[in-house]
């Protein structure tokens, strides 16, 4: 494997908490970059949200922090704010998910710092974003899901629930470090940097982009329908004879013609006016998933993966935390932390570098553990980094 990792180099100084950030500049330092975590004193809350990774440490912080370089620092006091000055006005890159206004009072705000430092990639990252009535409305995950009607869409008709993983923190931190990536092959080649700008509601809201257009062109939002889908049809959850809940997707009138002779052994289904074509599907839905259903009903998970597979229709199992654990095409990368290690997903996205496949491979910062190393880096008198 290559040695060399794109953004090597590459100085990032992030003043970040929780999920959105702590992700962006993650998969920044998995690409090379030197990134230097600037915690709140007590430390990043995100450390203490879980004690799942061993340890007393959080599951949130041992997936977001690899690589990283701590230090923390007290913004109100005037030292520590000219100590991150002098960090910042040696770095490529710097990222801030505080309140919105803060950076701004405390003198880091991205506009004045693209002013004294014209190559900087200035990212802020928000609930709300910067300006409207809503700015200053506390965001949170969950609080998002609802707010951008994530929630009305999701899940099965009755009590409304949480997407499970905090998907807008998720979705926000991969906006940015994408906007950030594209902003450094600009700063490479003109040496000009950028002000990047991205909210949790404004990720969500553009993730809404399908409701919405239903919404506005046709009058209607899409129902919530549990396991099946708004306009396709069969698209969903049926149960096996030994209680097992396989799904399949049906994507075209192709393929049901192939799952009715194949799957279902009722070839005289595909040319059924009410199933011959999607449209007629999913007018018919309870008809059309009834008949899957007593099919499925009559063979067990083994018959009817043997079947879906001989016929190549698309299909998986509604799997737990459990099956995921041991999933066959789960890959795993550990990172140490103290006297620990972790065993990590690994990262979505393979290429010719691996974040892990350096030595040593990376490792989680326990909390200020850089603090004499940086502020002797970035001492008053220290002559600026090569």
């Amino acid at each position: 494997m290559s040695t060399g990792r794109p953004l090597d180099g590459v100085l990032v100084v992030s003043v970040e908490q929780a999920v959105a950030a702590p992700l962006a500049s993650c998969r920044l330092a998995d690409a090379g970059a030197r990134v230097i975590k600037v915690e709140r004193p007590g430390g990043d809350f995100a450390r203490g949200y879980d004690s799942a990774a061993g340890d007393g440490l959080s599951s949130y912080f041992a997936w977001l922090n690899r690589g990283k370089e701590s230090i923390v620092l007290n913004l109100k006091d005037d030292d520590d704010r000219s100590l991150l000055a002098r960090m910042v006005a040696r770095a490529d890159v710097f990222i801030q998910n505080l309140a919105v206004g803060v950076a701004d009072r405390l003198g880091f705000g991205s506009a004045a710092l693209r002013e004294r430092h014209p190559r900087l990639v200035a990212c802020d990252i928000s609930g709300y974003g910067a300006s409207g009535s809503y700015a200053h409305m506390k965001a949170y995950d969950l609080l998002i899901q609802a707010e951008s009607g994530l929630i009305s869409v999701s899940g099965a008709p009755g009590p409304l629930g949480r997407v499970g993983v905090s998907v807008a923190d998720i979705a926000t931190g991969e906006a940015a470090a994408r906007a950030i990536s594209q902003a450094l092959v600009r700063q490479a080649r003109s040496g000009q940097g950028a002000r990047i700008e991205t909210s949790l509601f404004a990720t969500m809201a553009e993730w809404m982009t399908v409701p919405l257009l239903h919404h506005d062109g046709l009058g209607r939002a899409p129902e919530r329908v549990g396991l099946a889908h708004p306009s396709i049809a069969p698209y969903g959850g049926f149960e096996t004879a030994d209680g097992t809940t396989l799904l399949i997707a049906v994507q075209s009138d192709g393929e049901w013609r192939t799952l009715c002779r194949l799957v279902l052994d009722r070839p005289e289904l595909a040319d059924d006016p009410r199933f011959a074509t999607n449209r007629a599907r999913v007018t018919n839905r309870a008809d059309t998933d009834g008949v899957v259903a007593e099919v499925f009903s009559r063979h067990s998970t083994e018959q009817l993966h043997r079947l879906l597979g001989d016929s190549r229709m698309a299909f998986s199992t509604v799997n737990d935390v459990a099956g995921l654990s041991a999933h066959p095409q789960l890959r795993r990368r550990a990172v140490a932390h103290a006297d620990t290690t972790v065993d990590l997903p690994a990262p979505a996205t393979t290429a010719d570098w691996d974040a892990f496949d350096t030595d040593p491979p990376p490792s989680l910062p326990t909390l200020d553990q850089h603090r004499a190393q940086l502020r002797e880096e970035f001492a008053q008198d220290a002559p600026p980094a090569p």
